[in-house]
């Protein structure tokens, strides 16, 4: 069955979810939200390395995909999940990637070195 141009747009905002996905230090960003229900940018950079204007530009494209928010709170920015449930499909992620590594059988022994993920909550 062809994609319907009444069903293009619906597909078109779920291709860009995934685009918003789409680089190694934005899932760990979000991986990092997920275990708090707030975080700071000082914080992100702190935990991710990145250098400011890095980590500005990935949570742009984060908040531009509704993936986060942010509040500004006097001179701190904090930023948290847009919607919970992305936890879970970041712990639905990891499970197909162990799944895959140890079906290749391929870089199993980097899993072990994986940051840990919070469980997600409702």
């Amino acid at each position: 069955m062809p994609l319907s141009d009444a069903h293009r747009p619906l597909y078109e905002v779920k291709a860009n979810l995934f685009k918003g996905l789409a680089h190694p230090l934005r899932i760990r960003i979000l991986e990092l939200l997920s275990d708090s229900d707030e975080v700071s940018v000082a914080r992100l950079g702190e935990e991710t390395g990145l250098e400011a204007s890095h980590l500005s530009q990935h949570l742009s494209v984060l908040r531009r995909h509704r993936l986060v928010v942010s509040e500004r709170r006097a001179s701190h920015v904090y930023y948290r999940l847009a919607d919970r449930r992305t936890a879970e499909m970041l712990a639905v992620a990891r499970a197909l990637l162990l799944e895959i590594v140890r079906s290749d059988g391929e870089r199993i022994d980097e899993v072990d070195g994986l940051p840990a993920l919070a469980q997600a909550r409702p």
